[in-house]
C-alpha cells in the first residue's frame, strides 16, 4: 500500500501476516467497495487505476466488470500479492512520490491507502490529475479516531487488554505519519480538489470472524514493534491472541468512510 520504509508504512507486504490481513480485509470490505464502484457506473470499456491495490480482489473485480474493451491498472509499492498473469496490468508505483501512470482514467480508486501516506495531499492531487474529464475518484479510508475501541463492550479484563493493544497499534501508526482522523475529511478534500457530485457513506463492522482474523494477523505483524516501543509485553500479546483465537471477544474495526466525486467536464 502507501509508503515504503521503516519510518512510513507499518505493514510490510513481504510478511506472511500481510496475506492474512489482505484476506480478512477483502472479506470485510470488498462487498462495500464493489457496491460503490457499481453505483458510480463502472462498466464495459472503462479504464481504471487501482491505487495501492495490495491484493487481487478489487482489480480482478474491475477487470471482470470492464471486460476486454477496458483497461485495469493495479499499482503498489510492493506487488508481491498481485497476480502477474491476471487479466489486469500490474506495476510498481508510489502514488505519493511519482507522477501518475499514463491515462487518462475513467475511474481512480484507492482503499486504505491515503490514511498511511504522510504526503497524502500530493497523492490525492496525482489521482485527480489522472482522471479524464467526467471521470470518477472513489476514496475509501479508515477513521480510527472516530471509533478508537477494539471492543465496544469493555466489560472485562480481556476487553480492556484488547482496547489497550489497539491504542498501542494506533500510536505506532501515528508515529509513522498516519492521520487517524483522516477518513472524515474525504468529502471536503474531494470538493477542495475541484470534484463535483461529491457524496460519502461509512461502513462499521461490529463483530465477525473476519474481524477476529484481521485482529490476529495485525497483532502478530506488529508484536515486535509493540514490545520494542514499550506498548505491550510478550505475555500480554500472547494472552490477547489466545482470547481472539478462543472467540471470547466481540472485535470491531475502525469505520471505513467511502467518498466519491466526479472531475468536471466530459459526457458522464
Amino acid at each position: 500500500m502507501a509508503h515504503a520504509n521503516d519510518d512510513g508504512y507499518l505493514f510490510d507486504n513481504q510478511r506472511t501476516e500481510a496475506g492474512q490481513r489482505f484476506t480478512a480485509m477483502s472479506e470485510l470490505f470488498d462487498p462495500v467497495t464493489f457496491r460503490h464502484l457499481a453505483a458510480v457506473g463502472v462498466t464495459e470499456g472503462w479504464h481504471c487505476w487501482e491505487v495501492g491495490a495490495g491484493s487481487p480482489g478489487v482489480p480482478a473485480w474491475l477487470a471482470a466488470r470492464t471486460g476486454a474493451a477496458g483497461r485495469v491498472l493495479a499499482t503498489d509499492i510492493d506487488t508481491v500479492w498481485l497476480e502477474p498473469d491476471a487479466p489486469y496490468e500490474v506495476a510498481l508505483h508510489d502514488v505519493a512520490a511519482e507522477e501518475p501512470p499514463p491515462g487518462p482514467f475513467d475511474l481512480v480508486h484507492a482503499r486504505l491507502v491515503l490514511v498511511h501516506v504522510p504526503e497524502r495531499a500530493a497523492a490525492l492531487a496525482a489521482m485527480v490529475r489522472a482522471l479524464r474529464p467526467g471521470g470518477v475518484l472513489v476514496l475509501e479510508d479508515a477513521d480510527p479516531a472516530l471509533q478508537p475501541l477494539s471492543c465496544l463492550d469493555e466489560h472485562g479484563p480481556a476487553e480492556r487488554l484488547a482496547n489497550r493493544l489497539r491504542r498501542g497499534s494506533r500510536e505506532l501508526l501515528a508515529r509513522r505519519g498516519a492521520d487517524l482522523a483522516f477518513g472524515r475529511t474525504l468529502p471536503r478534500l474531494l470538493r477542495e480538489a475541484g470534484l463535483t457530485d461529491v457524496a460519502a457513506d461509512a461502513y462499521f463492522p461490529v463483530t465477525s470472524p473476519a474481524c477476529d482474523a484481521l485482529e490476529a494477523a495485525t497483532v502478530r505483524q506488529l508484536r515486535d514493534r509493540l514490545v520494542e516501543a514499550g506498548l505491550a509485553t510478550e505475555a500480554e500479546i500472547e494472552e490477547h491472541l489466545a482470547n481472539v483465537t478462543a472467540g471470547r471477544l466481540d472485535l470491531t474495526m475502525a469505520p471505513l468512510i467511502s467518498a466519491w466525486g466526479r472531475k468536471p467536464g466530459g459526457d458522464r
